[in-house]
């Protein structure tokens, strides 16, 4: 396959590389990934064949060459919500409770082991709490040594662990669903057929709360507090079996987590990948932690922490 005569699509934050084939009647893209290519293809395509067995849209494989490193995936065009909400003035909470029925299709999923287009057999893994705190941890191995130096690195360090550790033993829902985990309005396509879900390979199955803190929570789009508040909502209205306060407790400890999970990830983009444009997100990942923290009691050894070494003159920092 010459990659070079095809037209090279934008990229996301992973190994992989994507490119639109023209074929006779049809387009496609071509998903090519040299690292970490067992995530980023043959994994990827089996969380899409187990979303189109459920009834849900996810590309699906047209032809693949896993030791030439790439597949050939449909081809759901260019737009996502979140372009679509750049583009223009729309009510966005309409498209959020479109999206929130999305979500509950997804949470209803209860396979756990799909096979591959190799043969070979995936189980989907738990999110456990030791994973959730490697992730936000991150942060600590990322950014934080950006801003605290010598033998007070490693002191702070081992605080925010502990503070880490603690919150993640304050969850409560303990049954699993299925978690995209990487569920915002960029990884949403609008397609003829309805809404398209892309980026799946890191499904996992974890927390109710999860994908829902991942929508609100979005560190690429900006939504006033009052839309947030409404998606939560909605979200509880339709699960009634939810208890409110619980469920909000796992919500706010797991969008906290996330977004110093995200901090930590594109500190590493940068500096590992040369990848500086996420950069600019970073302030506003910050932003969305203190609006989670400030005057919530079961984040004050948190809040504590950060004042004393990430200062607002430190979190509006993009570089």
């Amino acid at each position: 396959m010459n990659f070079n005569k095809l037209k090279k699509l934008s990229g996301d934050a992973s190994f992989r590389s994507f490119y639109r084939k023209k074929n006779f009647n049809y387009s496609s893209v071509l998903v090519y990934s040299k690292k970490q290519k067992k995530s980023n293809l043959l994994i990827y395509d089996a969380i899409n064949n187990l979303l189109t067995k459920k009834n849900l849209l996810a590309p699906k494989l047209i032809n693949h060459n896993y030791y030439k490193n790439y597949i050939e995936l449909e081809d759901f065009g260019n737009l996502t919500i979140f372009q679509m909400f750049k583009k223009k003035k729309i009510n966005q909470l309409f498209y959020y409770k479109k999206i929130l029925l999305l979500l509950n299709k997804i949470q209803k999923i209860k396979t756990t082991k799909i096979k591959t287009f190799l043969d070979t057999e995936y189980k989907i893994p738990n999110y456990s709490k030791k994973k959730l705190a490697s992730e936000a941890n991150l942060f600590l191995q990322w950014y934080l040594p950006k801003f605290i130096k010598g033998k007070k690195k490693n002191i702070e360090k081992k605080k925010i662990i502990k503070i880490f550790k603690n919150l993640l033993n304050k969850l409560i829902y303990k049954k699993k669903v299925f978690v995209h985990r990487d569920f915002h309005i960029s990884n949403i396509m609008i397609t003829k057929k309805g809404f398209g879900l892309i980026d799946s390979q890191d499904a996992v199955f974890g927390n109710i709360a999860y994908d829902l803190a991942s929508l609100i929570d979005d560190v690429r789009v900006r939504t006033k507090d009052s839309l947030k508040d409404k998606i939560f909502n909605e979200f509880i209205k339709k699960n009634k079996q939810l208890d409110r306060r619980k469920f909000k407790n796992d919500f706010e400890i797991l969008s906290v987590l996330r977004n110093f999970k995200i901090i930590g990830i594109f500190s590493r983009l940068s500096k590992r990948d040369k990848k500086h444009q996420y950069l600019k997100l970073i302030p506003y990942a910050w932003k969305l932690i203190e609006n989670r923290i400030n005057n919530n009691i079961k984040f004050s050894d948190l809040k504590t922490c950060i004042d004393k070494n990430f200062p607002k003159k430190v979190r509006n920092y993009e570089n």
